[in-house]
């Protein structure tokens, strides 16, 4: 599931029917279900993205500094000469890691999940003091009661 439909799910999940608070209440065990199910899921998924990026550094690493073998770059399918026969000082390393396409896209997935996992947090938390809202919803209608 892709935040974009996370989101559009807990814009209808989040609704309270203030007219049926008890329906409410009782579906806030099975909201907490569906969203903490999605939040371990994508944490599993933040970990494996974060650990992939991992062999993808160590290997540009060898790569830019020369230490992989022709056969380990014809596998990867990479250029031979990373640095198109420039000759290039230790200090200007960081600029081809920030600007290599592969570990952009892992760290564009890394970010992804670590949104994800943050947002599933938030709702988490959110239907952990659903309780709360409901409560003070009553004691409003209360006191509007007059009560």
């Amino acid at each position: 599931m892709n935040l974009e439909t996370i989101l559009k799910e807990w814009e209808v999940d989040s609704r309270i029917n203030e007219s049926d608070l008890a329906r409410t209440s009782v579906d806030t065990a099975k909201l907490h279900s569906k969203y903490l199910q999605l939040l371990s899921i994508n944490k599993l998924q933040l970990k494996k993205a974060e650990l992939k990026q991992k062999t993808l550094l160590k290997d540009k690493w060898l790569y830019y500094n020369n230490k992989m073998s022709r056969e380990e770059i014809d596998e990867k399918g990479w250029e031979y000469d990373p640095f198109n026969g420039l000759k290039v000082m230790k200090g200007d390393m960081n600029h081809y890691y920030d600007s290599d396409i592969d570990i952009q896209k892992s760290e564009e997935t890394v970010t992804y999940y670590k949104t994800l996992v943050e947002t599933l947090q938030e709702i988490v938390t959110n239907i952990n003091w659903r309780h709360q809202t409901i409560g003070n919803i009553i004691k409003w209608k209360q006191f509007e009661q007059g009560g």
